[in-house]
């Protein structure tokens, strides 16, 4: 418990900070796609990106229940799995420069990295049930 005892927020948690980060890279980066991606390619990346945070918040805020805080961190790493494709798609279809989907698809690596940890050793983060 060491580690969520520093912990007050998701806010604080390095995963959702480096996230936070990359989903608002990941808004900035579809302004350039086609008008016609808009409501496909373009929604689609970035509700992708926005659902790993959106999920590790609640994660935090399940972490009473293991199997609820790892479910949700599950959740999120999914999440950045899809960013990572739709950023492949971006790519494929020359709307994003390679160096670009190659930052996406390092940054969210590095998260999914971070969520597996967590993922393996929830008893470190978890609350013990009188600390709700």
């Amino acid at each position: 418990m060491a580690r969520a005892t520093r912990i007050k927020s998701h806010e604080d948690l390095e995963a959702y900070q480096l996230v936070f980060l990359l989903a608002m890279r990941v808004f900035e980066l579809p302004k350039a796609f086609p008008r016609e991606e808009t409501y496909s390619l373009t929604d689609q990346i970035r509700r992708a990106s926005r659902s790993v945070c959106a999920n590790i918040a609640e994660g935090w805020q399940k972490r009473l229940y293991s199997a609820a805080f790892v479910s949700k961190l599950s959740d999120a790493e999914t999440g950045a799995t899809e960013t990572q494709v739709w950023a492949q798609f971006a790519v494929a279809c020359k709307y994003l420069p390679i160096d670009a989907g190659d930052e996406i698809r390092r940054g969210y690596d590095h998260v999914i990295g971070k969520l597996v940890k967590m993922m393996t050793h929830p008893e470190e983060w978890a609350l013990p049930s009188g600390e709700h």
